[in-house]
């Protein structure tokens, strides 16, 4: 992890982060929907500019691109438009920490699906204290009230089970892609799923925005999703993708700050506690806490991340 990482990072992370601002602000003169859509179209033309610029193969079995509507729905159109719904009724500081069990959900849905990838006595320990700290977020009086703002939490959740559920397909459905070309057919799916349900439930769109308006959709669209994209995969070739993943543990902090600054949103303190025992999951899991005692002991009594 060199210091060039670190920083790309913590660029990636303040990315991220402050998507769940601009959710907000497009929904004050977008729909859900045609903010999901927008953001994927965006997304999917920056992303071929980049693939044809590059010279990329183009994938041309009918079967890859079956997996890309696959992959646009789990990976795109269900969880943005979730999260995007979801936002409607919750802070987005709140939104960027139940995103943050998306690690969790995945550690549980790669043990079902893949052999090699059982669940250890320490991934249960880190999945367990995950859920706690999802559980303390939402609230435990919200749960069994199940009223809008429940709902919304519980749609975050939900789209962090569908990121988790499209990893795994994408591991065995669009194996040998380049990541970029794969990124910007998924979006592609994404798009022909999104345009047709935003124009069918809110109608054409207006382009008779304001620009800060313009601005979040741009965001979502060029940054917050095809620069992403591309960042995240540069990463992942730079120190691995077991260095990425504590990418999550800054988005939260980073949505959290936003939202209090733009909007002054104020979370109780049980979302605090709730992201406190989701980052010592998550830690748990990523596992380098406990390299020192491995190296030590000649029988370990944990298996080491895979």
């Amino acid at each position: 992890m060199t210091t060039r990482a670190w920083v790309e990072m913590g660029i990636l992370a303040a990315i991220w982060g402050a998507s769940f601002l601009s959710n907000k602000v497009a929904l004050t003169e977008v729909g859900f929907l045609s903010t999901v859509a927008f953001r994927v179209v965006g997304a999917a033309t920056v992303l071929w500019a980049f693939v044809l610029w590059q010279g990329y193969e183009l994938p041309r079995r009918p079967r890859v691109w079956l997996s890309f509507l696959v992959m646009g729905f789990l990976n795109n159109a269900l969880p943005f438009s979730l999260i995007t719904w979801g936002q409607l009724t919750i802070p987005s500081g709140l939104a960027g920490i139940l995103n943050a069990s998306t690690a969790i959900l995945g550690v549980v849905v790669a043990a079902i699906v893949f052999r090699d990838e059982r669940l250890t006595l320490r991934k249960i320990l880190g999945v367990t204290i995950g859920f706690a700290g999802v559980a303390t977020a939402i609230g435990l009086s919200a749960l069994a009230n199940l009223d809008l703002t429940s709902l919304a939490q519980l749609a975050l959740v939900a789209a962090t089970l569908s990121y988790a559920v499209s990893g795994a397909f994408a591991r065995v459905a669009l194996g040998g892609l380049r990541p970029q070309v794969a990124a910007a057919g998924m979006l592609t799916g994404s798009s022909l799923i999104m345009v047709p349900v935003a124009i069918a439930f809110e109608g054409v769109p207006t382009f008779s925005h304001d620009w800060h308006v313009w601005g979040a959709l741009g965001y979502l669209a060029f940054l917050s999703t095809a620069i992403a994209y591309l960042l995240f995969y540069r990463l992942i070739g730079m120190v691995g993708a077991g260095n990425v993943s504590l990418t999550t543990l800054l988005v939260a902090p980073i949505a959290i700050v936003l939202g209090a600054i733009v909007f002054d949103e104020v979370l109780p303190l049980r979302a605090y506690g709730g992201f406190a025992l989701l980052a010592l999951g998550l830690v748990i899991l990523d596992g380098r806490l406990f390299q020192r005692q491995r190296t030590a002991d000649p029988v370990p009594l944990v298996q080491g991340p895979p």
